[in-house]
């Protein structure tokens, strides 16, 4: 079995929700995504262990591109930046850190905007420009700017900053950390996208 049956039920569940809404525009396909560890690694398949502790089986196609994701620093953000920004919502109204990515050039306005993530329960995803950084005793202030408003988001000391670049097969080994995507393709949950770490760096995704 390929999937575990819960998660294959959540994946078939989906798929026969957006069935009966279609009429005459088929729906998109519907994705789960898996982050935690590779487990191992066969011809055409990956085996993922994720943060809950189950063991999932995917299907890894042959021309399926890797991105590598690796850490940078606080320093790198400046304004102008275009990042990603996970964050938790504060007692006060403010918005708290818990990773960011600094989009390279050529993704500069991808997901633009301000909606919930999955990353923790309540969190959010901003993705945006930053229009100024604030240094602060317990780290920095980023005054983020997005097509449809701004915000400002509190970075602390400790929260990781990373980026991306297109990687290639050699990522994927026991105990890389990855994050993903998965689509169901006939009766099998197929990987759509993949990143990953090198030499054990741990994705904050």
């Amino acid at each position: 079995m390929l999937l575990t049956t819960r998660r294959t039920a959540a994946l078939a569940l989906c798929l026969a929700a957006n069935l009966c809404l279609a009429q005459a525009v088929a729906p998109p396909a519907v994705s789960v995504r898996v982050r935690g560890t590779v487990q191992s690694v066969a011809p055409g398949l990956l085996t993922v262990k994720d943060r809950s502790g189950e063991v999932v089986q995917l299907v890894l196609p042959d021309a399926l591109p890797v991105s590598e994701i690796y850490p940078m620093a606080m320093s790198d953000i400046q304004p102008g930046s275009f990042i990603g920004t996970a964050a938790m919502p504060q007692p006060d109204g403010s918005e708290r850190a818990i990773a960011v990515m600094v989009f390279p050039e050529s993704a500069r306005g991808a997901g633009e905007g301000h909606r919930p993530f999955d990353m923790l329960p309540q969190s959010t995803m901003t993705n945006a420009t930053v229009a100024d950084v604030v240094a602060t005793p317990k780290g920095r202030t980023m005054q983020l700017k997005y097509k449809d408003g701004a915000r400002d988001i509190v970075v602390p000391l400790d929260a990781p900053v990373v980026s991306f670049k297109p990687g290639d097969r050699s990522l994927l080994v026991p105990g890389a950390s990855v994050s993903l995507t998965a689509q169901m393709v006939g009766d099998k949950p197929t990987i759509s996208r993949i990143s990953a770490g090198r030499n054990g760096f741990a994705l904050p995704y």
